[in-house]
């Protein structure tokens, strides 16, 4: 199987079970739901050469930033894929095992800790959200999650690869 194919499925597939967890979440707890699409609206203004704001959900509304949104949290998820690959090399996806996968789902709450949330006017790691240390906590719990759902897509493909 191609490189690139599976690099895909199994960004794809960690990202899958991260937003089923983001759906428990808010069944469990009545925590809502990410909306990627101001993730969306602050992509579309990075494009205009506006990287910070002091608030995106007042921010002016773009065309299609939804699809934009969810189009960017799934090829993000591939990169960071891509970077487990890249750091465990190719034998990871013949033998996934659950440590560097949670390396880098850990790891990757640096992105909306030190990009995202400054950038969209929540400040670094949420210092400006309405409760930090709630927002730090579901941020951390939720790319937690992700890192399970690159240990069980790269199982996922190890069991598909090897039919």
């Amino acid at each position: 199987m191609n490189n690139l194919l599976i690099i895909v499925f199994i960004g794809f597939g960690a990202t899958a079970v991260m937003d089923l967890w983001s759906i428990a979440r808010k069944s469990l707890f009545g925590i809502p739901l990410p909306n990627y699409g101001m993730v969306g609206r602050w992509i579309a203004h990075i494009t205009h050469g506006q990287f910070r704001h002091n608030s995106i959900a007042e921010s002016r509304q773009v065309t299609g930033e939804h699809i934009i949104g969810w189009t960017a949290h799934y090829l993000i998820g591939t990169i960071f894929a891509a970077l487990l690959i890249t750091i465990w090399g190719e034998s990871w996806v013949h033998n996934p095992t659950i440590t560097p996968a949670l390396l880098v789902g850990i790891a990757t709450v640096l992105a909306p800790f030190l990009v995202m949330q400054p950038g969209m006017g929540a400040g670094f790691a949420a210092s400006k959200a309405h409760n930090p240390a709630s927002a730090r906590l579901q941020s951390l719990i939720t790319h937690t999650v992700f890192g399970l759902g690159l240990y069980v897509s790269g199982w996922a493909v190890k069991l598909f690869y090897s039919m």
